[in-house]
């Protein structure tokens, strides 16, 4: 019903950037919140950026001044660049959406399946 595909995931240098895109498709009346988590392995998920349909923004601490998220309403997608990016970022980053399928339904928690992110020193 609702999809949510990931790309641009890689292997880079320590200091190098990657862009990642999420598209969403499907039934969508209105998408909410868009953002990007991660897991590392061994590790639990964690929020890395979201941003809402109002255009606000929020990133985690450890990726302020080096990632940046963006959305484009119109395509329904969301991009996350990153760079500068260090050993410590490697991880398997997923895309998640909470989306509206009809016109006064309630949202729904999407996940992409996920794009590996691997940074070496």
């Amino acid at each position: 019903q609702v999809q949510l595909v990931e790309s641009g995931g890689g292997l880079v240098q320590a200091g190098g950037s990657l862009r990642l895109s999420c598209a969403a498709s499907g039934r969508i009346f209105s998408i909410n919140a868009l953002g990007w988590y991660r897991q590392a392995p061994g590790k639990q998920r964690e929020l890395v950026a979201v941003t809402t349909s109002a255009g606000s923004t929020n990133y985690a601490d450890s990726v302020k001044g080096r990632f940046n998220i963006s959305r484009d309403n119109a395509k329904n997608t969301v991009h996350l660049q990153m760079n500068n990016l260090k050993p410590e970022d490697t991880a398997v980053y997923y895309c998640n959406a909470h989306i509206v399928r009809v016109l006064r339904g309630p949202p729904y928690d999407y996940w992409g399946q996920g794009t590996q992110v691997t940074v070496s020193s």
